[in-house]
């Protein structure tokens, strides 16, 4: 991919090579001082970073990543974007707010985008670095994506998958994504249908027909959303929702463009029968937390094989997360798979598991299956890290294993 970029004001340790009119730079570490203003474009993303070339050029990895991602879903046609999108990035906080209060009656915190009838006066505004970016730029970058090819979307679709793609996350060590399920909104939509307070069907996919949302309309449309992408073995409510992006005009207003979605997805199912479906999918979806307790309490039980498939489950939510790690090592213990238990170990300590405690389970393992050496090692940085809780326990094996 070439990437072009023009600068404004002079960069410090950067190397320029000057060739009919454009720029090329090789990225500096963070770390360097950067004082220029950049302009990096490619055939989607036009950016303007006020944190120079290195970030702007990060920047756009991160934003081309996401467009693919999005795109690989809704197979847009880039031949009908008018123009590439256009993306400023701040620094200074202060800037940042002043720019996005000149747009705006305030500002918005970590990003946020500007939607305008004119294509050219688009843009997604970031205040790089800022505490918020993180949580609200995937938001914000998702709807600049639905936007530039359908303007004025149904309101369900544009709020449910911005939520929906609101944990797609970019790691600037990797330069890739990753995507643990946003399930933020489940308790709150399982508990609507227990109270019998959820909208309609009808009332969400038709919101676009009335002055005001139905109340808890995000988290309802996310729900859809899930349901539609999730629903298992009935692949015909993941078709009608991709067929229905391809009725998705540019030039239709919202309620148009609702009517449309609504239509070809009920060909396919009565919105009765949609909703009956759809309440047996939330109701058999479990949050992590969820997943975790059920798992832990089947393990208390000895029931090792549901226990396994809860913690599996978890481990697909958030596959950066030590419980499903340590816990699935302990069920590989206990079937007597070792040395499955220890590599599950490992890698609970790899995503934050306290280190005695692990140390200590691996210890254990260790011993258990005549690795002595390994396990007098494991137990003692287990009692030095923790002598309270491990301290007695870990010199009891110790002896033992030193009386073999």
């Amino acid at each position: 991919m070439k990437i072009y970029i023009s600068v404004t004001l002079f960069c410090v340790s950067a190397v320029f090579v000057f060739a009919q009119d454009v720029f090329y730079t090789m990225p500096v570490p963070a770390s360097q001082p950067v004082l220029a203003e950049v302009q990096v474009r490619n055939h989607v993303f036009d950016i303007t970073s006020q944190g120079g070339s290195y970030d702007a050029e990060m920047l756009l990895r991160e934003l081309e990543s996401r467009f693919d991602v999005y795109n690989r879903l809704f197979r847009f046609n880039l031949s009908q974007m008018q123009g590439p999108l256009k993306v400023r990035a701040f620094v200074d906080k202060a800037a940042y707010d002043a720019y996005v209060k000149s747009k705006l009656t305030s500002t918005r915190d970590g990003a946020v985008y500007l939607h305008y009838n004119q294509p050219d006066k688009r843009e997604l505004v970031i205040h790089r670095g800022s505490p918020e970016e993180e949580r609200i730029l995937p938001h914000q970058a998702f709807l600049q994506f639905f936007r530039a090819f359908v303007p004025q979307p149904p309101r369900w679709m544009r709020e449910g998958f911005a939520i929906y793609f609101n944990t797609l996350k970019f790691n600037k060590e990797t330069r890739e994504l990753s995507y643990e399920e946003n399930l933020a909104w489940l308790d709150t939509v399982k508990r609507l249908a227990e109270e019998r307070r959820e909208p309609s069907f009808e009332a969400v996919f038709n919101a676009d027909l009335t002055d005001r949302e139905p109340e808890n309309f995000h988290a309802i449309s996310w729900a859809i959303v899930s349901f539609f992408l999730n629903s298992g073995g009935n692949g015909d409510y993941f078709r009608a929702l991709t067929e229905s992006f391809l009725l998705l005009k540019p030039e239709n207003t919202a309620a148009e463009n609702s009517k449309l979605v609504l239509g070809r997805i009920t060909s396919w199912a009565s919105l009765f029968a949609m909703h009956r479906d759809y309440s047996a999918y939330i109701q058999s979806r479990y949050t992590f937390a969820e997943l975790v307790d059920a798992g832990q309490r089947a393990y208390s039980a000895r029931n090792f094989d549901d226990a396994e498939s809860f913690f599996l489950d978890s481990l697909y939510q958030k596959p950066g997360h030590f419980a499903p790690y340590y816990y699935l090592g302990l069920i590989s213990y206990e079937r007597k798979n070792y040395e499955v238990a220890e590599q599950y170990y490992r890698s609970a300590l790899q995503f934050g598991a306290d280190y005695a405690l692990v140390q200590y389970a691996m210890g254990v393992n260790a011993a258990t299956s005549g690795r002595s050496a390994d396990a007098i090692v494991y137990l003692k940085s287990a009692a030095e890290a923790d002598p309270v809780r491990y301290g007695e326990r870990s010199n009891q094996i110790i002896q033992k294993i030193s009386m073999e």
